[in-house]
């Protein structure tokens, strides 16, 4: 008997410790945690989900903050100097040495070698995992993780899901739907307000300490906190939508060529709920493909989720991406970004409690990358180590120069900070190429739809701050754009901009010329997946004989040609192991004869 319950502790201990390796010993070692989380749905729930997790384990979390790639990734706050309080980052694919556990879903992760305990499994989402993988019991409901992973992995076609219940800010019970399609129901709006409400200061961050791990709880925790935060109404919103989505039916704003559309920025996005990412596929539900162009520095397409027969389903966007940055290779290649160009760039939004970008995180991003140069020894990574983790805007000019020793070129630069699969990618990490060197940007490098904010020379406060932020840092984000525009213009200021004077590339434009090659590739790629559905089958081949594999076009064409190439010379190579059987000489075809007189010569053993 005495074996039998050793046996059953000992398999109680070996599930508990399958969730995450070493939770006894870090228990030991933190009584407390603070929690990082993407801003999202998933990213919400799984810090609920980890929370519920280290307190089976003992371990309270007394605190909860939020991340976002880009700018706001190393602008979070430095972990507490006391030491007693475990940092724990979930549902984001960056990681840093300063976090003790990390988990994610996404296809590969970055900086998390010196993490003591890490979780990387693919999933639709990281939820999924820390409810019915980790932990011994499970911590969601079953049909919770089903509604999470849908809006995660943007799987609405197989649940019969449409743009309006994903954009909408209601719920009320609908007695004549099952209960499991209102909780869907009910799940889509969770996620409809969590984004709605996102930068609300402390909003995500009582969800995760507050709410418990359900969807209803977390809606619950949301209607309570926008009635005592005085956050605006669902009703005020919806009607914020309405004209939102007018707004975007503008053919100048919006863009429909063939079944893509192309957009550059999201209009006017600063009334509460008036933007969803959605939008464009509402107002054009035929529409196959999206292609967005970001001041930020990102381009990023998708398919059409909401389309149920997407005809066009041969289109892989992330090959797109591909042979797009292989159409720029040469230009990309000829820019050299330093360390101090991406650290400046990515301090954007950080503060002096903010962990900022160091040397750690360059190494983890791009150190294995082809381009990657240390003109230094070890004494320079060594003054680097320590001198990285201050903010490049305190340091001296002499520092400074030391942060040049480091550099990438600019076609690293934006695989390491791009990704994707078939039906979404991005393009990103643009932002940091094309930048003057220097603490403060040239005005003249600042774009021209941003020049009005640069010259201003009035007296209001917060356009002031917007101005000092962009010749810093030379971007500005859509709302902050929006906000500094409109305070000029109540001030009877001019906010159109016009020079004669050459001006020098600037990332924006970069950004725009990447969007309208994508959406010539693409277009490239849907002719010919079109051409080849009507014509059938036969004459598929003869527009594969047709190929002119000197000269390919596009990445499809590159990968036939690479298969033909192998496949002739296996064939060559079993000509000529049978002509040196044979003894002298071999026959071979007309065509292949007159294509390729010298490749095909017969063989003789004289």
């Amino acid at each position: 008997m005495k074996d039998l319950i050793k046996k059953i502790l000992r398999e109680h201990t070996l599930l508990l410790e399958s969730g995450i390796k070493g939770i006894k010993e870090l228990a030991k070692r933190y009584p407390k945690a603070k929690i990082y989380f993407h801003q999202d749905l998933d990213g919400v729930t799984t810090a609920l989900g980890m929370k519920n997790y280290l307190e089976q384990h003992g371990i309270k979390v007394v605190d909860a903050e939020k991340i976002q790639y880009g700018a706001k990734e190393f602008a979070i706050k430095k972990p507490d100097a006391s030491g007693e309080v475990m940092p724990v980052l979930v549902d984001f694919a960056h990681g840093k040495p300063m976090f003790e556990i990390h988990t994610d879903h996404h296809d590969t992760q970055a900086g998390a070698e010196d993490t003591k305990s890490t979780s990387f499994r693919p999933s639709r989402s990281n939820v999924e995992t820390i409810s019915q993988v980790m932990s011994p019991k499970e911590i969601f409901p079953s049909q919770d993780i089903l509604l999470i992973s849908t809006v995660d992995s943007a799987n609405f076609i197989e649940h019969d899901i449409t743009p309006e219940m994903v954009m909408n800010y209601l719920f009320k019970y609908d007695k004549d739907k099952t209960l499991e399609r209102n909780k869907m129901l009910m799940g889509l709006v969770v996620n409809k307000l969590l984004l709605a409400y996102k930068n609300k200061p402390g909003f995500m961050e009582d969800v995760v300490l507050n709410a418990q791990p359900s969807l209803i709880s977390i809606l619950n925790n949301i209607r309570k906190q926008a009635v005592e935060k005085g956050f605006a109404k669902p009703e005020d919103m919806i009607q914020n939508q309405a004209k939102y989505l007018e707004s975007r039916k503008d053919p100048k704003a919006v863009k429909t060529i063939g079944n893509i559309i192309t957009q550059y920025g999201f209009g006017g996005t600063s009334k509460p709920g008036a933007y969803d990412r959605y939008t464009p596929f509402r107002n054009n539900p035929d529409a196959d493909f999206i292609v967005t162009g970001m001041p930020m520095g990102m381009v990023q397409s998708s398919c059409n989720p909401f389309k149920k027969e997407r005809a066009l389903k041969g289109i892989n966007l992330g090959e797109v991406k591909d042979e797009v940055l292989e159409q720029m290779s040469s230009e990309l290649k000829s820019l050299k970004v330093s360390f101090g160009d991406i650290k400046r760039v990515s301090e954007f939004e950080a503060e002096y409690s903010s962990v900022g970008f160091t040397l750690r995180d360059m190494v983890a991003i791009y150190g294995s990358v082809p381009s990657f140069k240390v003109n230094g020894g070890e004494r320079l990574f060594e003054i680097l180590e320590d001198m990285s983790k201050k903010l490049y805007r305190t340091l001296s000019p002499k520092q400074k120069e030391l942060f040049e020793k480091i550099t990438v070129n600019g076609l690293d630069v934006i695989k390491a900070n791009s990704g994707g699969h078939k039906c979404i990618t991005n393009i990103s990490g643009i932002n940091f190429l094309y930048r003057k060197k220097g603490n403060n940007t040239e005005k003249q490098n600042v774009p021209d739809e941003l020049k009005p904010i640069a010259n201003y020379e009035g007296s209001d406060r917060f356009v002031n701050d917007i101005k000092s932020k962009l010749l810093r840092f030379g971007t500005l984000s859509d709302k902050q754009k929006e906000m500094a525009i409109k305070q000029i213009e109540k001030e009877g200021l001019s906010t159109t901009f016009e020079s004669d004077e050459k001006k020098d590339k600037t990332y924006v434009d970069l950004v725009k010329e990447i969007q309208n090659l994508f959406v010539d590739v693409l277009q490239e790629k849907i002719n010919q997946e079109s051409e080849t559905k009507e014509l059938g089958e036969e004459w598929s081949e003869k527009y594969k004989r047709s190929i002119d594999c000197k000269n390919p076009k596009g990445f499809s064409q590159k990968a036939h040609c690479q298969g033909r190439k192998k496949r002739d010379l296996d064939e060559y190579a079993r000509t000529l192991k049978m002509a040196r059987r044979q003894g002298s000489g071999t026959r071979f075809s007309e065509p292949a004869l007159k294509s390729s007189p010298m490749r095909f010569r017969p063989y003789s053993r004289k």
